[in-house]
């Protein structure tokens, strides 16, 4: 078993489980969408509380759902009992997935690049455990392309990491995808703000590992 100790943030993860299915009525339709037309065997990279598993179409044959945090990862294991297909989750982190090389089909990241230590580290590990021609779903906040918020994001950080799980709102994460040699077939910036949410600049696509 891996060691996720440096993963743990009881207090944040106890407020994102309540932040999150507060938001689910809005988000719902933003998990379908991501993870329509899988199949086989998938990575789920941070499933968080497992919110993402109801969402997942018939075809895929199993979930391997790969969690640090032991709060959230408790509530995924109470989601993964309800889920329409068969989820195993497992303590982990992006840096040493599960899985030989090509082990998966497809791979799923959902508001998790923003908050790994070393994203080059994590893509190159999502690169290695997806097939040749399988898939990378993702969802992810990103640096606003508007010049004004897009500097408040980077000032924000610093402070924001430190409260929020590690997470940094102002990477960009399409290039760190492009550069980990993972091809974008699909990108889209889409409007995304639950209630009570800070104003966060999201994108949801598809990526192809050649």
């Amino acid at each position: 078993m891996q060691d996720v100790s440096r993963f743990q943030h009881p207090r944040f993860a106890r407020a994102y489980d309540r932040m999150s299915r507060r938001a689910e009525p809005v988000t719902a339709a933003l998990r379908t969408r991501l993870l329509a037309g899988l199949s086989g065997r998938v990575l789920e990279v941070g499933a968080g509380n497992g919110l993402s598993f109801s969402h997942y179409p018939p075809e895929v044959r199993e979930v391997v759902a790969v969690e640090p945090d032991d709060v959230l990862r408790a509530a995924a294991e109470r989601a993964a009992v309800a889920a329409p297909v068969p989820v195993r989750v497992v303590p982990g982190h992006a840096g040493a997935l599960p899985g030989e090389a090509g082990a998966y089909d497809a791979a799923v990241t959902s508001l998790v690049l923003c908050s790994v230590p070393d994203v080059p580290a994590a893509l190159a590990e999502l690169r290695r455990v997806v097939r040749p021609g399988g898939e990378l779903r993702y969802f992810e906040h990103v640096r606003s392309g508007r010049a004004l918020r897009g500097l408040l994001q980077d000032l924000a950080t610093p402070v924001w990491s430190r409260v929020a799980g590690g997470c940094h709102p102002n990477r960009d994460t399409a290039a760190a995808i492009r550069a980990a040699g993972l091809v974008i077939e699909e990108h889209d910036r889409v409007d995304y703000r639950p209630p009570g949410a800070p104003p966060l600049t999201h994108i949801l696509g598809r990526a192809r590992n050649p």
